[in-house]
């Protein structure tokens, strides 16, 4: 579908934006596998999240859906059935490294395919610590899904050192550490995402500059009640629109402000954005609150690498498309991550930048430009990715005669993102 965006002045009023994606798989996942029901409220109803809900039922469990909430009928970590197909994760990558920890506990042969962008993701980094642990797993010969998982007698524990900091392989790491003989201990040098520790309960520390997550497989997992956050990913994009467009007035409710989420908002305020957080609380082990925005004039003079890209990874496109229309420069290194996405998004942010007029330089790690440059509209592909469609939606507010190409792909992370934006 190709999408042309109206030249929009002023936007106002109030938005819910959907439940956290990071935190909504993890709540179906560990619905799954927890003695007793769980109830999950705000889960997020994109494509990815509901693939992993896909194949919570292809593992025998009895779900509830009820509109506003999920229950999920737990039958523990042991009551999973071996499901007749193989597992379908879609576009998620959160879905099938997750799974990957939880399947390779288990006495059942499985299988968890994806679609072909997610075929072409590299898997080796969940790979390699799982056989660490004992775990029958194998890929394709580039290490690459499909990924079949034969069943062993029992996982071992392990001490993992992180090579690259991933909240995913962490993950993957802790649900199979559920199963294993033995204290798994899992070390960070970068803190990322801590939504599985904290929603499982489990003991945390800092040592020497280390982050440890500790993994007993005695931990009780219970049913429980889980309340999901809006994303603040999502958040992101409306928050770059209501700073952008002239006369904007947002306020977007129940954002997720968990401090390894929310450093895209301090950027953004220290670019001069206004920006400010009400009603803020902690619901189900989340912090949450509503945030307001206002159309502000931007600086952003901003040189981003190192640890800092961590916690930003997911929001370099719209910060990209925000320091277009601010006074001075960005650059970002560090960020080879970007390459291995649902496209190599270095590589799409610069090609849609100097489509639109742009003089950038792309490297291995990055890209850097200036701000307020001379810019013109035309047609702006997606690659297929949802945050490059979103956030060249953004810019695209700012600049006439311009479209999405392929804007259909936000359904992955925000069905309704376009109306929501556009209404």
């Amino acid at each position: 579908m190709d999408l042309p965006i109206p030249q929009i002045q002023g936007l106002r009023g109030e938005r819910q934006i959907p439940g956290d994606k990071s935190i909504s798989h993890r709540a179906l996942m560990i619905g799954a596998i927890s003695d007793g029901v769980s109830e999950i409220r705000s889960c997020s109803r994109a494509a990815d999240p509901m693939s992993t809900l896909s194949c919570v039922r292809q593992l025998g469990l009895d779900i509830e859906d009820l509109g506003d909430r999920i229950l999920i009928h737990g039958k523990g970590r042991r009551g999973l059935v071996q499901p007749s197909t193989p597992l379908d994760a879609g576009n998620s990558g959160t879905t099938m490294r997750l799974f990957s920890g939880i399947l390779s506990g288990q006495k059942f042969a499985s299988t968890i395919v994806g679609d072909s962008s997610l075929s072409r993701r590299p898997m080796k980094r969940i790979l390699d610590p799982l056989r660490l642990m004992g775990a029958n797993i194998q890929g394709s010969k580039g290490n690459t899904a499909p990924l079949i998982i034969q069943p062993v007698e029992q996982l071992n524990a392990i001490s993992y050192n992180l090579p690259v900091p991933s909240a995913q392989v962490k993950s993957a790491l802790i649900f199979a550490g559920l199963y294993a003989r033995g204290e798994t201990t899992i070390q960070e040098t970068v803190k990322t995402r801590d939504h599985s520790e904290r929603m499982l309960g489990l003991r945390t520390s800092t040592k020497e500059g280390l982050y440890i997550v500790e993994i007993h497989p005695g931990i009780r997992v219970e049913g429980k009640k889980f309340f999901v956050p809006g994303d603040m990913s999502a958040a992101a994009f409306l928050l770059a629109a209501g700073l952008l467009v002239p006369g904007s007035n947002l306020r977007i409710k129940n954002v997720g402000l968990n401090p390894t989420r929310r450093r895209i908002l301090d950027i953004l305020k220290s670019m001069g954005g206004n920006i400010t957080i009400e009603n803020e609380r902690v619901v189900a082990g989340e912090p949450l609150g509503d945030l307001n925005v206002k159309y502000s004039d931007l600086r952003s003079d901003l040189e981003l690498g190192g640890s800092e890209i961590v916690d930003i990874i997911d929001e370099i496109p719209i910060l990209a498309v925000t320091c277009l229309f601010a006074e001075g420069s960005l650059r970002i290194r560090d960020a080879q991550e970007l390459r291995a996405k649902e496209t190599d998004r270095i590589s799409a942010i610069v090609h849609n930048l100097r489509r639109m007029g742009v003089l950038a330089e792309e490297y291995q790690d990055g890209f850097a430009f200036e701000g307020k440059q001379k810019m013109k509209g035309g047609v702006l592909p997606s690659y297929g990715d949802h945050r490059i469609a979103m956030s060249f939606g953004i810019a695209s507010l700012r600049i006439p005669d311009s479209t999405i190409e392929g804007a259909e792909c936000v359904e992955i992370s925000y069905p309704g993102f376009w109306k929501d934006l556009l209404s």
